[in-house]
């Protein structure tokens, strides 16, 4: 029995996708359930499973092929056996005559939309993996497995590719949204910047203290995201216009707590949304941003989970930066961006001390937000994660 792949329903604000990558060729044997294709859309990858136990007999849109919901992208077989391989010959048969292109040194034609993505994003030299797919074609996955292994030609001969070459790579849908959504923010809000820095002593002594006794209760390490957001909602809370949108000539205030959590991925940074972070406990959060990171390294976010939101955090420390202007996440009206913790000299009391200090930025939409309250909402923040205690209180 022959079954058509097709590709999932798309949700209402999404109006195409485009084949990301066929994790099978046509002849290749497929288990139940088992993944046959990848179709990536402007917010979310979407796994198309196989139907049933059978074979792939044709692949009707290939990688990089814009497509709709619904749309028929290939023909599966139940039940049937896989076909055999080209390469099934004993050794003394004489090679097809398209081997040698496909073992040469330029092997371009047989590296896949997704295999030139992906040697776009690790800077692995995708003429130098070697494919798992048919005739040779070269995969995303394939080199990523190379830049992991180190196995590529670029990383072994590094000599072969010096000189004055280029490559060009195909933008995904994810890293053009994520341009488009850059620019509009930039064009179309009043986004003002305000600085202010905080001693992370108090948190830091804090996680020292109780870091076994927490993660042995909860299952999970202490970090610092769990009071970074605490300190966000009790702001928020203060200033309603930081957690405000504007629609049209209306200014929509919120009476929730919807952060979202800039999550850097393999195909670029997207900000899940962690829901109702006023009702949490430190260790509720830190799970909730554990799972949605995996989620988003493995590409299983769901497209509710990357909609709504009010405020963002963006954490650009965990990179090593020591300062940054963060963009504005529309329709949200502020950002608050933590950056790396570095001990420097800091008078108290009349005497230097070595502390460690964190940068604090908040960039905000001027139209909603005054000055001072931009300012006002990053020193309640800073006074919260300089004495913890006052989170608990909520004073």
């Amino acid at each position: 029995m022959t079954i058509e792949i097709k590709v999932p329903v798309l949700p209402e604000s999404v109006a195409d996708a485009s084949i990301a990558t066929w994790h099978k060729q046509p002849g290749d044997h497929v288990e139940r359930d088992e993944v046959l294709v990848d179709i990536e859309t402007d917010k979310v990858v979407l796994e198309v499973p196989a139907p049933d136990s059978g074979v792939l007999q044709e692949i009707l849109e290939q990688e990089g092929a814009t497509v709709l919901g619904e749309q028929v992208i290939g023909q599966f077989v139940v039940g049937a056996a896989a076909a055999p391989k080209a390469d099934a010959p004993a050794a003394s048969t004489p090679a097809p005559e398209t081997a040698p292109a496909a073992s040469g040194t330029d092997k371009s034609d047989v590296v896949t939309p997704s295999g030139r993505r992906a040697a776009g994003e690790t800077g692995v030299d995708a003429n130098g993996v070697s494919g798992s797919g048919r005739d040779g074609r070269v995969h995303g996955s394939d080199v990523k497995a190379a830049a992991t292994s180190g196995g590529s030609t670029a990383a072994s001969e590094p000599l072969v590719n010096l000189g004055r070459s280029e490559k060009r790579v195909p933008m995904t849908r994810l890293r053009k949204r994520i341009a488009e959504r850059l620019l509009d923010a930039t064009n179309s809000t009043a986004m003002l910047t305000t600085f202010n820095e905080v001693n992370m002593k108090p948190i830091m002594d804090l996680r020292k203290t109780y870091r076994d006794v927490f993660e042995e209760k909860h299952g999970i390490r202490l970090g610092f995201m769990g009071f970074y957001v605490k300190a966000v909602c009790e702001a928020l809370k203060r200033f309603p216009a930081v957690n405000a949108s504007l629609d049209g000539d209306d200014i929509c205030y919120h009476n929730y707590f919807d952060v979202s959590i800039a999550v850097s991925t393999p195909r670029g940074l997207v900000t899940p949304v962690l829901r109702d972070c006023n009702l949490m406990t430190v260790a509720e959060i830190e799970k909730g941003i554990r799972e949605l990171a995996i989620k988003g390294r493995d590409g299983k976010l769901t497209v509710d989970e990357m909609t709504g939101g009010n405020f963002t955090i963006t954490n650009g420390g965990v990179f090593g930066s020591l300062m940054s202007t963060p963009i504005i996440n529309p329709p949200q009206s502020a950002i608050l961006g933590m950056h790396k913790i570095q001990d420097r000299p800091m008078a108290v009391d009349g005497k230097v001390e070595i502390l460690p200090m964190m940068y604090l930025a908040l960039s905000y939409d001027h139209r909603i937000i005054d000055g001072k309250e931009s300012v006002s909402f990053l020193v309640t923040i800073k006074e919260m994660l300089e004495d913890p205690t006052r989170l608990l209180l909520e004073v």
